[in-house]
């Protein structure tokens, strides 16, 4: 079972691409693109690739196929990214004593999630506590382990586990 026990200071945290908002936020998403925006749902937004009613509704991604590939007891944890983000989801696999230093550097984030940060102004750890910022999975896994795991599953080095308190540290 993956349940985060094996988490260790200097293991790797991945990040596997999300699809759209993965039915978290919709609640802000709403309330900034049409009560506040008055957009429509055919509404094209730069760097967004479909119609906001579409791009909204974007099927929620799959990750057990990508999971299954991967040798057994290689993922030490496996945080899916739902609401609460990375901040409150990352936590629910920490060992006390770890902290999970996350780079939000380390990654583009899709343009419908920076378009209503800017509409907005909304601050960048609200936007990363209700919203996946186009991170919809975090795996954890040891340094040794990490590259393999990146190349199977498309994932990219987001992150790293440091001594700390069982909290997510943004940087």
């Amino acid at each position: 079972m993956i349940d985060g026990s094996r988490i260790r200071r200097g293991d790797v945290i991945l990040g596997l691409a999300s699809d759209g908002l993965h039915t978290n936020g919709y609640s802000l998403a709403r309330q900034i693109l049409f009560d506040q925006e008055k957009l429509s749902l055919d509404t094209r937004l730069p760097g967004v690739k479909l119609p906001l009613g579409r791009e909204l509704l974007r099927v929620h991604r799959n990750y057990q196929p990508l999971l299954a590939k991967l040798p057994r007891d290689v993922v030490k944890g496996a945080a899916h990214v739902t609401g609460g983000g990375l901040i409150d989801n990352l936590p629910r696999i920490l060992p006390p004593d770890c902290d999970a230093v996350v780079d939000t550097k380390s990654w583009t984030v899709p343009a419908l999630f920076q378009h209503m940060q800017a509409m907005a102004s909304v601050p960048r750890d609200e936007m990363y506590q209700v919203f996946n910022m186009g991170i919809g999975m975090a795996l954890v896994v040891s340094e040794k382990h990490a590259a393999a795991v990146a190349r199977k599953t498309k994932g990219r080095r987001i992150g790293r586990i440091e001594k700390g308190s069982g909290v997510t540290r943004l940087i």
